[in-house]
């Protein structure tokens, strides 16, 4: 989940009270976030370096991290979590949100070119009037949106915000793609132009915008806004231009969001104005603008109406498990930003006003989880619940766990994905391309398949482990995964148990008596070979076992298992 810095001391005035630390978890822990970290802007700057802590000072200004859910963006500053948390504690009104009304006449214009739908077809625009910015307000405007585009705009691939002092432009806008040849201008922080196609180069070794390049490089056409005058506003996704820049002393920010997704893009800009309109002159107003595409179509963003959703009572309450009334459901909610009234005369249902910053209220679950949070968690009974009962096959798997256990054996659990090297070569075993899931995309050869055999892990834990006293006595249950035909999937799941004796010698002996122990509780007596009443042991001939010591495991004709003394070539194998 995403995690917020914030001023400790610039969070208590927003707050207007002080907290200690452990008064400030208890606040989060009830308003559904977490306060992950406390540390110091020093601190900070030495990890990010990479360089040797210091003790803090007291000069040190302290710094709280809050991780916050992520699909909750009007948390991801400091002004929109102050708010929130005002609210919550019936400090504050919830604020209504407004587009200021002025006709289509007077609203200034960006007219969208044919050409963009060739690679970025949408755009959405605001503009706060008034604003007032401090050196704290005007970093937190900028950090928010780094933090939208790390997380819904999913590194400006959905969405890119662009914000520019709007007394240094003229409109109306223009939102065009041209080659990239045909696009000149001096970007941010620089001083000379450059091409379009120049910057690419140039931004090639930038460490931050490097990684947003791929996004448009190969495309025939670039995207890029102007003004009235040809001036270039922005290079969407990569960089807006130098000229219309906002510094402390900006009045009217021009915001922009060009998008490949217009829902992304809605919410982008909402957020961006819902929370920083507060530092405007007329308090949570936004002046709106028209946005007209090629074919001649129209709308007016930003889209800040409210609207509403019907949630029955006897949903919320039985979801929660506490019987709750009318009047308490709307008061808890209304700590959540949340208004809401009863519906109707006849079945008690509660009609939710979803506010433009709420765009995580997406049905009728949210706001039940709403209601849960202000009613604290700690405040709901617990209860079992009389339908949830475990699968047959995870009773059994914890029933042999205890057992194992109980023989001195200590579980451990491996990753479910390995490398083909380990799943086949590690076990003297070639891939006939029949028993395997191949992983289409890996994030590293470590993660290639999905293991057919619980040994690898099991080997790979002994490997790291060779320093540990010996005997070694480890066992795992869990599942492997195969390739079958007969599944809609294509594969199936198999509960597997492998136990590893590793000591001064092969441990044969204390291995066969486990399996003699779990076929015993199991029910299943040992028999001679060719009777199908119970189970009995025969040679075996397996790649990743020593020939002549391993056996397997006969259950009514079937080949259920096998054990033996591992190759030595395994053992020699690099974990």
């Amino acid at each position: 989940m995403p995690t917020v810095s914030v001023g400790r001391d610039r969070l208590f005035a927003a707050l207007g009270k002080s907290y200690t630390q452990e008064e400030f978890e208890d606040l989060c822990f009830s308003f559904g976030i977490e306060l992950d970290d406390v540390t110091t802007e020093k601190a900070i700057i030495l990890k990010e370096k990479h360089l040797e802590e210091e003790k803090p000072s007291l000069d040190d200004e302290v710094i709280y991290k809050i991780e916050v859910p992520a699909n909750r963006y009007d948390l991801l500053c400091l002004e929109g979590l102050a708010q929130a948390l005002r609210v919550f504690n019936g400090q504050e009104k919830i604020p209504r949100y407004t587009v200021a009304n002025i006709s289509k006449e007077s609203m200034l214009k960006m007219h969208v070119k044919k050409e963009t739908s060739l690679i970025r077809p949408f755009v959405v625009c605001a503009v706060l009037r008034g604003i007032t910015f401090d050196e704290a307000s005007y970093n937190s405007f900028i950090d928010l949106q780094d933090k939208l585009h790390q997380n819904i705009c999913r590194k400006r691939t959905l969405v890119a915000i662009g914000t520019h002092d709007l007394d240094t432009l003229q409109g109306p806008f223009t939102y065009e793609a041209l080659p990239p040849p045909e696009i000149n201008f001096v970007p941010l922080k620089q001083v000379k132009n450059f091409r379009a196609d120049e910057l690419m180069e140039f931004y090639k070794s930038d460490l931050k915008l490097k990684k947003f390049l791929h996004i448009i490089e190969k495309s025939k056409v670039f995207p890029v806004i102007y003004d009235r005058n040809r001036t270039v506003l922005s290079l969407p996704p990569i960089i807006n231009g130098a000229h219309s820049a906002i510094t402390l002393k900006t009045k009217n920010v021009f915001i922009e969001c060009t998008a490949t997704d217009l829902t992304k893009a809605k919410i982008v800009l909402n957020t961006m104005v819902t929370t920083f309109s507060a530092y405007c002159k007329r308090k949570f107003e936004v002046e709106p603008v028209e946005v007209i595409s090629y074919d001649g179509s129209s709308s007016v963003y930003p889209d800040l109406s409210e609207y509403n959703m019907e949630v029955p009572l006897s949903y919320i309450s039985g979801s929660i498990g506490v019987p709750l009334e009318v009047d308490e459901v709307t008061s808890l909610l209304y700590r959540m930003q949340l208004h809401a009234e009863q519906a109707g005369l006849g079945e008690k249902k509660i009609s939710v006003c979803v506010p433009p910053t709420r765009s995580d209220i997406l049905h009728p679950c949210d706001v039940m989880e709403d209601v849960a949070i202000a009613y604290g968690y700690n405040n709901i009974p617990r209860r079992k619940l009389s339908s949830l009962k475990p699968l047959p096959l995870n009773q059994l798997s914890d029933l042999i766990r205890c057992e194992i256990a109980m023989n001195g054996f200590t579980e451990v659990l491996t990753w479910i994905l390995c490398s083909k090297k380990e799943n086949f070569e590690m076990l003297n075993r070639k891939d006939d391309k029949s028993t395997a899931v191949i992983i289409g995309n890996p994030r590293s050869s470590d993660f290639e398949v999905v293991r057919t055999s619980l040994m690898p892990g099991m080997l790979k834990t002994v490997g790291h482990n060779k320093d540990h006293p010996k005997p070694l006595k480890i066992f795992e249950v869990g599942d492997v995964v195969l390739l079958d035909d007969k599944k809609d999937v294509g594969a199936s799941n198999r509960r597997l148990l492998a136990a590893l004796y590793c000591g001064a010698n092969s441990g044969f002996e204390l291995i066969h008596s486990l399996v003699d122990r779990i076929m015993e509780v199991m029910g299943t007596p040992f028999v001679p070979v060719g009777n199908k009443t119970g189970y009995f042991i025969e040679l075996s001939d397996e790649p990743e076992f020593l020939s002549g010591r391993q056996a397997k495991i006969i259950y009514k004709g079937r080949r259920i298992g096998i054990f033996g003394i591992v190759h030595p070539e395994e053992l020699e194998q690099p974990c």
